[in-house]
């Protein structure tokens, strides 16, 4: 096995989830990533802790949801296992990055509402999702298998704590500020974040974080006016989505447009009422992440990008007692900032064409 693999291991299991000695924990494995669950078991098994495996495939989902009438109901039995646990890491890796395109929307919207409350006790455990590099992502990303696996383990294995330092200041000046303003090609967009808590997602729940690889800090905005325009290609319920625009009056989406994918992107807003209204925006801080490769694990932590989520908030961006956006959803877009952009908070500039004003380079 890839060193590599094992190294992964260890960083998710004692960096990322803190895993301590008796905590419960499920693992979800995606149907490509038996050798990293293997890897995983072992460091589990190190320190101590009582483990459960979970297998996830696409196309098992697809065959349920597609055969199934749309009249779900609650996963009592699913909900009562993510309540006894302490820590679930999702290992994704799956071998067709389509595997559901075909099941009807109604029915996709019916499940998601459905297991709400499955996700809601799941994202009360310390979670952590992470992805093993598998010939369907790499084929995805445009990359051959090894160079996938090189880009990867780049992203995967840095120096975290070096990291989270930097990103420290871009959560100050968010923490600090009231109002956040993005202006670039087809995008005006103002959004409140006062009374927010932001997150320095440096890939741990240490720091509310929960993805590996991360390297993001992220908020969530309310108040939300103007227009935006996503660039960046994504895959959404296995569709392309492509290009774009959204616009905002009084906090929600009144508008929308897409040049591939339009369809896709209508049924994910028409989900339920906070669907169109914002959860999250996020900065990319990973410089590690050069390219990107279709996989919003990755592409939303790239260094030079924006993004911004549609549907749920995240209760660690929120004062105690506070509820935010709701949603049986949360889809991210990203925006490149590399040129022709700049982000003020409070009108001043603090991000210029990707570059931040602390980093050499900054044009005031």
């Amino acid at each position: 096995m890839d060193e590599r693999i094992h190294e992964h291991a260890d960083v998710l299991v004692n960096w990322s989830a803190r895993v301590s000695e008796g905590d419960n924990v499920v693992v979800s494995v995606d149907e490509g990533a038996h050798d990293l669950a293997v890897a995983v078991a072992e460091a589990l098994g190190d320190v101590g802790a009582n483990m459960s495996v979970q297998y996830g495939s696409g196309e098992v989902g697809r065959a349920y949801t597609k055969a199934h009438d749309g009249e779900f109901d609650e996963s009592t039995h699913e909900l009562a296992l993510y309540e006894e646990t302490d820590v679930v890491l999702r290992l994704g890796g799956g071998r067709n990055t389509s595997a559901d395109a075909d099941v009807p929307a109604t029915k996709r919207q019916a499940a998601a509402q459905a297991s709400q409350g499955v996700r809601e006790a799941l994202m009360d455990t310390d979670w952590v999702s992470t992805v093993h590099p598998t010939r369907s992502l790499a084929q995805q990303a445009g990359m051959a298998y090894e160079e996938y696996q090189d880009f990867v383990y780049d992203a995967v294995l840095r120096d975290w704590e070096a990291l989270a330092d930097e990103m420290a200041k871009m959560k100050t000046v968010l923490d600090e500020g009231n109002e956040v303003r993005l202006v670039k090609q087809d995008t005006d967009i103002t959004m409140s974040i006062e009374g927010r808590t932001a997150v320095n997602s440096a890939a741990s729940v240490a720091y509310d974080s929960h993805n590996l690889p991360s390297g993001e800090v992220f908020t969530a905005p309310y108040d939300v006016e103007g227009e935006v325009f996503f660039d960046v290609p994504m895959t959404f319920r296995g569709t392309r989505v492509q290009n774009v625009h959204l616009t905002f009056e009084d906090g929600e989406v009144v508008d929308y447009n897409a040049d591939a994918g339009e369809d896709v992107l209508g049924e994910i807003l028409d989900t339920d009422e906070g669907a169109r209204r914002l959860g999250e925006l996020g900065i990319g801080m990973n410089r590690g992440i050069d390219r990107f490769t279709d996989s919003i694990l990755f592409d939303e932590k790239m260094g030079d990008t924006v993004h911004m989520a549609v549907g749920r908030a995240y209760d660690a961006n929120l004062p105690e007692g506070e509820s935010g956006n709701d949603s049986a959803v949360h889809v991210d877009m990203i925006t490149d900032v590399s040129e022709d952009s700049r982000m003020e908070v409070d009108g001043e500039v603090v991000q210029r064409n990707g570059t931040f004003r602390w980093e050499d380079g900054f044009e005031e």
